[in-house]
């Protein structure tokens, strides 16, 4: 009798602490230590959940060089969607084949959908605005209860707005010529005017008839610069540059880093800090 009871009171323990155990580490989905698991669909996302949450392991779905745009992502990927504790997502069919394998619930954040955010139909590249990027950021840290990070990471946000404002308060021309139509969100914040050769997908090929309405803008607007990105090819920009006299520079969405600007150690202050020395030179600013 007394040895049943010495094994009950056991069991009794044992569960305890298993339950316990369970509570502090959030079940099975946390990683090492208790650090929650937060797989983000691409780089913005990763960069804001590292800088809110730098005890997390964050994985990035998008590779290093890979354009995000109808990402096909691998089996074992979407096991990580299915058990990790938080998904970030921009979501409205950016990365249509993620955004279905990460399905729906409580822990999967579609971030186009923040309160307040005022995203235009059919265009994610909010994070261009720093402004934006913050409200997603509060969102984030809301999210995972790292208000005090989120606050500290939205202050570099709103400094980098301001030398954005100074930087680009007196130019000569406030045009800006893209290969790919993806600095709305910029441009409007900072009173420029986007003329793009090519829609919200960077694949697009534009019609010879866009082609030469391209040309006939840069010509109209005396643009002296032709933006294209890291990860698309050059060929259109070079294509109106020649058309019309202008030179080609680079102007990042920040989709993604490359891999050598990983080994270099950017991240999306440094190139947001180079977009704008960029824009100042094709811009013609004070």
């Amino acid at each position: 009798m007394r040895m049943r009871i010495i094994i009950g009171l056991g069991l009794l323990m044992l569960t305890t602490i298993v339950v316990l155990a369970l509570a502090t580490t959030g079940g099975s989905r946390r990683g090492d230590g208790g650090a929650p698991q937060v797989v983000a669909a691409f780089y913005p996302l990763a960069f804001a959940a590292e800088q809110i949450a730098p005890g997390a392991r964050v994985r990035n779905l998008t590779p290093p060089g890979a354009e995000p745009h109808d990402l096909e992502i691998a089996p074992s990927a979407v096991r990580e969607l299915k058990s990790a504790d938080l998904v970030l997502l921009m979501g409205h069919g950016f990365q249509p084949q993620i955004e279905r394998a990460a399905g729906t619930g409580a822990r999967v954040m579609r971030l186009l959908d923040t309160p307040g955010l005022s995203a235009h139909a059919g265009d994610p590249h909010v994070w261009l605005d720093p402004i934006r990027y913050a409200a997603i950021a509060r969102r984030i840290g809301s999210e995972m209860d790292r208000r005090r990070p989120a606050e500290r990471f939205i202050a570099r946000l709103k400094a980098l707005d301001r030398s954005f404002r100074a930087g680009l308060s007196r130019c000569r021309r406030r045009e800006i010529v893209t290969s790919h139509e993806a600095f709305a969100y910029l441009a409007e914040r900072y009173r420029l005017r986007q003329i793009a050769i090519t829609g919200i997908s960077p694949e697009a090929e534009p019609a010879p008839r866009a082609l030469e309405h391209a040309v006939q803008l840069v010509r109209a607007t005396a643009a002296r610069t032709v933006y294209f990105e890291t990860l698309v090819s050059p060929r259109l920009a070079d294509t109106v540059a020649r058309e019309t006299g202008a030179r080609t520079a680079v102007l990042d969405p920040i989709e993604g880093l490359t891999p050598a600007e990983q080994r270099a150690g950017e991240d999306y202050f440094s190139v947001m800090r180079r977009n704008l020395s960029r824009l100042r030179a094709g811009l013609g600013c004070a």
